[in-house]
This record gives C-alpha cells, sequence and structure tokens, in this order.
C-alpha cells in the first residue's frame, strides 16, 4: 500500500511538472501561433 500511494504520489508531481514546461515554453495561444507578418488575427 506504501507503494502505490509513493508511486500516485510521483505521478501527480510528473504531471505537474510537465504541465508547468508545456504552458510555459511550448503552448500559445491562437493570435501568438498563426499571426504572421501580413496577417494578424483579432486586430482591425
Amino acid at each position: 500500500m506504501k507503494s502505490f500511494i509513493l508511486a500516485v504520489a510521483a505521478m501527480i508531481a510528473i504531471s505537474a511538472a510537465a504541465a508547468g514546461v508545456l504552458n510555459a515554453g511550448f503552448q500559445k495561444t491562437a493570435d501568438q501561433a498563426y499571426a504572421t507578418q501580413g496577417a494578424r488575427v483579432g486586430t482591425h
């Protein structure tokens, strides 16, 4: 039972760290991801 609780705690910690990394560096909003010099999304 101790090993199961330890595994769940480790999984939660790894998930939280991965979510932080993805949100910080890899995921962008649609405006940031698809806007280029020729076309700006959402600005008029």
